[in-house]
């Protein structure tokens, strides 16, 4: 199911050492940033460490409780440290933070557990918090992680967010109710739906797969199913579930990632005339900081008021897809632009090198879908874990998920 130059691609020595850099300066973050008395990982923080901000984000939180597994895989921290923190994330996100049928609010104090912003019940959050659990579940061999993480996953009411149709809503409000718009389009959806379809308590009936739309979209004579969305949207589901060799009746979606991303550098490239900062060798735009604040662009086709900055999450959160290619970013990023691009937390969340501007800070989900594609490029730890539960082998099943024929391994040391 993976191109050719994935599956033959061998990790030089340098790049294996940039990637396992980048992964310590992201865990650090989600050890530092993840409050000790609950776990919850605080959304976003100053790049350079110490933050007094108190929101925190239960998507952070859940890429964070995925990172805890890589570094005990790792060895970056005693194990009884990190069980200790992943078994206070549990009990905290089951006991108490509010929910409503199972599905948590997205941002809360990261002390209290107490809603921030007036926010939703999120279901694409709550997602990767239970992805994270799952994780964990999978790999740690303690019964009270697997009896928590089994608890928080079978409370979510998935039929119930379907709210009498067959597309999820995206969440609930407490003043409003459902939120009107559905997962109806390709997008990080996948995930959500595939968690659903593998409850062994409230699953979503198998037809839902089929009820969300696959648009085609073209560029420079590639094909792909996409959206007007940015990058992320072709990562999020492929941290956790590894489509390689394996496609539904509609497309290999691994192989759609890997289009999408070549899609994407070629949109960047095209734009070098504009900004000249666009190179093969610095590329990649993605939901992020920008210097007039938080923007969700990319492309194609353009979305958002890009002006020459870059994310080093957009080309890093498709390493499994395009090694060479999204590793000759990263080593650029990291050997042109550390002085004011590289602090504590590894990269900044987002750079203008037409401008000047770096961000001063970073974000928990661009830190953490970077980690684990590092880590799945570097091992294929995070699919080879979290594909070992059983809801996740029985939830392609039930989307109509076949072998294919290639079975090469993009495994690299």
């Amino acid at each position: 199911m993976q191109s050719a130059e994935t599956s033959a691609f061998s990790l030089a020595a340098e790049d294996g050492a940039l990637l396992d850099e980048i992964e310590r300066t992201c865990f650090c973050f989600f050890w530092e940033q993840g409050n000790s008395g609950t776990g919850l990982v605080k959304d976003r923080s100053l790049a350079t460490g110490h933050d007094d901000r108190p929101v925190a984000s239960i998507a952070a939180t859940g890429f964070g409780l995925t990172a805890m597994a890589i570094a005990d895989r790792r060895g970056w921290e005693k194990r009884e440290r990190l069980l200790g923190r992943i078994r206070t994330t549990l009990q905290f996100a089951l006991n108490r933070i509010q929910h409503e049928h199972g599905f948590l609010l997205h941002f809360v104090d990261h002390a209290t557990g107490a809603r921030a912003f007036n926010s939703e019940f999120s279901s694409i959050d709550t997602t990767i918090l239970l992805c994270g659990a799952l994780t964990c579940r999978a790999y740690f061999d303690d019964p009270e992680v697997r009896a928590l993480a089994t608890q928080l996953y079978e409370r979510a009411d998935w039929v119930w967010l379907l709210n009498g149709g067959m597309l999820l809503s995206h969440g609930y409000r407490l003043e409003t109710g459902f939120i009107k718009s559905r997962w109806d389009e390709y997008s990080e959806l996948m995930m959500i739906y595939l968690l659903g379809l593998g409850s062994p308590t409230h699953a979503l009936p198998a037809e839902t797969w089929d009820a969300w739309k696959r648009v085609p979209l073209e560029y420079d004579g590639i094909r792909i199913i996409g959206s007007n969305a940015p990058i992320f949207v072709h990562q999020y589901s492929h941290a956790w579930f590894d489509f390689r060799n394996r496609r539904d009746r509609y497309a290999d979606y691994f192989r759609n990632s890997i289009d999408a991303t070549r899609i994407h550098k070629l949109f960047c490239l095209a734009l070098a005339s504009k900004f000249p900062d666009y190179t093969e060798d610095l590329w990649g735009i993605t939901a992020s900081d920008s210097a007039k604040g938080y923007v969700v662009w990319g492309g194609p086709p353009p979305m958002g008021p890009i002006d020459g900055t870059v994310v080093p999450s957009a080309a890093g959160g498709s390493l499994p897809f395009l090694p060479a290619e999204t590793l000759r970013v990263l080593r650029n990023m990291r050997q042109k632009y550390s002085e004011r691009g590289w602090k504590r937390y590894g990269f900044v969340d987002a750079f203008n090198p037409l401008t000047g501007w770096y961000d001063p800070d970073v974000i928990g989900i661009n830190l953490g879908i970077l980690m684990l594609m590092a880590e799945n490029l570097r091992s294929s730890f995070v699919w080879d874990v979290f594909m070992r539960n059983h809801e996740a082998k029985l939830s392609m099943e039930r989307a109509g998920f076949e072998s294919t024929q290639w079975n090469a391994s993009s495994r690299v040391r």
